[in-house]
């Protein structure tokens, strides 16, 4: 290819003379295209001159070489990517073959089972008209059970390794016979469609002890580098505590057994939180591929006996490993599989969902391990440029230790220092504090966080059962509408631990001011299921009073499952303040919310009501108070948790004002799952507030009305009397119409939009206050509207010319006309600006 390459540049047809070029002058103009590929006419005239042994080259001859030179590189790229294609479309065909036959075998397992199911039927039918004291039938159920008894192996001394090999090797023959064989019966998650790009083949389990999870799919590392990777569990399951690894023996066979010692989070604050105790086996195949492959100790498989778990509910893993295979032409197919069992029965049974979901499992540890590894593949080869100047590396562990610490501010262990605080006389947020500082350095957290006359760190936590809304919903309306439900006063406090004096903000204040958030992207994962930011909140509307606190405040944040087409994924945004510089060892205090869906129950009437998670677990039956019935129950558990740091004499203040302020975000919550709960607005015509509310019916007849007055034409085709059939009318206009007050020395704040308006400002009832009009128009809108606003309050009304404005989401939107009319009430007096935005679209 090479001499093929040299041979097109050194011989270039120009009219009718045909050049030949010298070694030499190939290497020369080589060394300029790799400085610059497209030189310019003067650059080509200087390389002339500079090279004498170019000197017999006419410019347009140079010309022509560099664009066939451009010309070659391009198709080799082109080549290249088209191999890399074909490459992993073998490797995925292979794949997909193998599946087949493991489906089929499968099937045939079924068809089997099937026809031995009917024999024993009718067995058992020909016995029971034979033999009235049905003795025989019991006897072989009895037999039959028996035989399906797990065998129990003897206690194996833990300084024998042969003992340990013989557990190694049991664990290694049932893992594969669920990676590759028929012993679970797995079923496909939706949405997981193999390709060269995607993600893998996923599935779930079906009918078995426990939860499990599969996944296969292609990576562009090697075997060694893969393994390498996964086995350090601490550094992508999110969900992971600590790995500790206790012992490490050598096997014969040039493979290895380490036993090995795991804590894991709680998902939220009512319940205890999981450990595991576990054998793990690396070793090699016959055929090059690497295993790694791991299950618990138990008495009924023999070995050792692990750690005492104080605080911990002890967690069997049941045999889960990976099994990794060389590619052809370089990368790995790599095999998951993860399959635990979370002792549902010791957790309250309207949180059991979250334990008895192969779902959860899938996206939380089989998924997330095959994402970790796609992105290292990525970044590795260069795929992946990040902006700012940050490594990937210094990225990732940014979003680890939001993660670890919003996960240890929820579980609040006491081996980290954390006790319980007495509460209020009631239990609905949860205090404990921590006054040990030097457990927090060299983790999240910094000694300059901390008061030289004592202080810690304080967590306010609550967890609550969300009912009809998705998890990707409420987080992204959270991440998006953070004046919806935060309060500047405390977003204040919790950034003054970044100052020099760090209680300078003895307690926070409520704010009322609208604010303004700016976010800045860091980072996204491959898939797009997580992404890094900074969030600017500009200072500027705090009261002008205050001005030693009306400067710009700065948060790193996580938000992570935001996707709707995920199927049983959690959801969560985490942030924690920072200061403008910003450094790689910031110190993080972390906090935020944690939203995981629930198995819908069908024996269980739903309720279209948003509940405190405590009250059902009085109940016992972990049933929920029937309300409106609905044909969508989907139900998430939410925990929100806020850390904040204290000096010792402030700390009650600062517990009462934590306190106070999560009750706050609950309620603020509950009203916003209220709102965007989509099965509310499909079965409703209108939000259920609007139809039921006065002062709805009341602003629907004034607009008409108003639009009447002043136009002369009626807003409706057909003339409407009843205010409710009023304000139904205005909810389903084709056009976009909205209200925003009119008030001296302040910027108009939207009060009302009907459906299209609020489509057109991406946005919801609740949220929509929050915007300005300023915003909302470009510049020439608003010179426009300043110049008819005279005209508007003289003659009632006026025409605006067609224009480009701004939905919430900064999403550019067009539209052929607009009207602006003055809303007057029953006095006449001037009530609000009307305006309709008329066939607008989305640019």
């Amino acid at each position: 290819m090479a001499l093929s390459m040299h041979k097109d540049n050194n011989n270039i047809m120009d009219s009718s003379k045909y050049v030949r070029y010298t070694p030499e002058q190939v290497e020369a103009l080589e060394r300029v295209y790799a400085e610059c590929p497209k030189p310019s006419s003067l650059r080509r005239q200087q390389l002339i001159r500079e090279c004498p042994i170019l000197s017999n080259i006419e410019p347009k001859q140079i010309k022509v070489w560099f664009q066939n030179r451009r010309c070659r590189e391009k198709q080799r790229k082109e080549a290249s990517r088209l191999q890399t294609v074909n490459r992993k479309l073998s490797a995925m065909n292979k794949l997909l073959m193998e599946e087949n036959d493991r489906l089929q075998k499968q099937v045939s397992h079924l068809v089997y089972e099937n026809g031995y199911m009917k024999q024993q039927i009718t067995t058992v039918s020909a016995a029971t008209t034979t033999d009235n004291s049905c003795e025989s039938v019991v006897m072989t159920g009895q037999n039959q059970q028996q035989n399906i008894t797990p065998h129990q192996h003897p206690q194996r001394d833990a300084n024998n390794p042969a003992g340990l090999l013989t557990i190694a090797e049991e664990t290694l023959a049932e893992f594969l016979s669920k990676a590759t064989g028929t012993a679970v019966d797995w079923v496909q998650m939706i949405g997981m469609k193999p390709g060269p790009d995607s993600i893998g083949i996923v599935a779930v389990s079906r009918n078995c002890s426990g939860v499990a999870a599969r996944a296969c799919g292609l990576v562009s590392l090697e075997p060694t580098k893969v393994a390498e990777i996964l086995k350090d569990r601490l550094s992508w399951y999110r969900d992971c505590r600590c790995l500790d690894v206790l012992s490490i023996v050598p096997t014969g066979n040039g493979g290895t057994i380490e036993l090995m010692y795991m804590q894991t989070y709680a998902p939220t604050t009512l319940a205890a939180a999981r450990d595991f105790w576990t054998l793990r086996y690396t070793t090699s195949l016959e055929d090059g591929s690497l295993v790694i492959c791991e299950r618990s100790l138990t008495t009924s498989t023999g070995g050792p006996t692990g750690p005492p778990s104080s605080n911990f509910v002890r967690a069997e893993m049941l045999p889960s490993g990976y099994l990794i295979r060389p590619c052809d032409g370089g990368g790995s197919i790599i095999h998951i599989v993860d399959h635990i069992d979370l002792d549902v029965w010791s957790v309250p049974e309207v949180l059991r969902p979250l334990y008895e979901s192969s779902k959860i499992l899938a996206q939380k540890l089989t998924i997330a391990s095959l994402q970790h590894i796609r992105q290292i593949a990525q970044e590795s080869s260069g795929e992946i440029q990040y902006g700012g100047g940050r490594q990937p590396a210094v990225l990732r562990t940014l979003s680890q230790r939001l993660c670890r610490g919003f996960n240890d501010a929820v579980n609040g262990f006491v081996d980290d220092g954390w006790s319980l605080m007495g509460n209020d006389g009631v239990e609905d947020v949860t205090i404990a504090v921590n006054s040990s500082p030097n457990k927090f350095l060299g983790s999240q957290y910094n000694s300059s966080m901390f008061s030289s006359f004592g202080g810690g760190v304080l967590c306010a936590k609550a967890s609550m059962l969300l009912q009809n809304v998705p998890p990707p919903l409420l987080v992204r309306f959270l991440r998006e509408h953070r004046s919806e439900w935060a309060d500047y006063g405390v977003d204040a406090y919790s950034a003054a631990c970044h100052k020099a004096s760090p209680y300078a903000v003895p307690c926070a204040r409520p704010a009322d001011f609208p604010t303004s958030q700016i976010i800045l992207p860091l980072a996204h994962t491959v898939e797009h299921e997580e992404f890094l930011e900074v969030v600017r909140i500009e200072g500027h509307a705090f009261p002008p009073d205050d001005v030693s606190l009306a400067r710009d405040m700065y948060l790193l944040q996580l938000c992570s499952g935001v996707d709707e087409n995920s199927i049983g994924a959690c959801a969560q945004l985490v942030f924690a303040p920072i200061d403008e510089s910003f450094a790689d060892d910031a110190p993080l205090l972390p906090s935020g919310f944690h939203v995981i869906p629930l198995a819908p129950k069908t024996d269980t009437p739903a309720t279209t009501r948003t509940l405190d998670l405590a009250s059902t677990l009085e109940v016992g039956s972990g049933s929920i108070r029937p309300g409106g019935e609905t044909d969508y129950n989907l139900r998430s558990v939410l925990t929100i948790a806020f850390q904040f740091t204290f000096e010792n004499h402030l700390r009650d203040n600062v517990a009462a004002m934590a306190r106070q302020y999560v009750r706050s975000v609950v309620g603020s919550v509950q009203r916003v799952a209220m709102a965007i709960a989509p099965a509310r607005l499909s079965t409703q015509l209108v939000p259920k507030s609007l139809p039921g509310s006065p002062e709805a019916l009341t602003l629907a007849r004034w607009i008409c009305r108003s639009y009447r007055i002043h136009t002369g034409a009626e807003l409706f085709r057909v003339e409407l009397t009843s205010g409710d059939a009023i304000l139904k009318q205005l909810w389903h206009h084709s056009d976009a119409i909205m209200c925003c007050s009119v008030k001296t020395n302040a910027s108009p704040v939207f009060t009302f939009a009907n459906q299209a308006g609020l489509d057109m400002l991406e946005t919801t009832l609740v949220a929509l206050q929050d915007i300005m009009l300023d915003k909302v128009l470009d510049e020439a809108g608003r010179k426009v509207l300043c110049s008819e606003f005279s005209n508007i309050m003289q003659q009632g009304f006026a025409y605006l010319p067609s224009g480009i404005c701004g939905s919430s989401m900064s999403r550019p939107v067009s539209y052929e006309q607009a009207i602006a009319w003055k809303v007057l009430n029953d006095d006449d007096s001037n009530h609000c600006l009307a305006l309709m935005f008329m066939n607008w679209s989305f640019v």
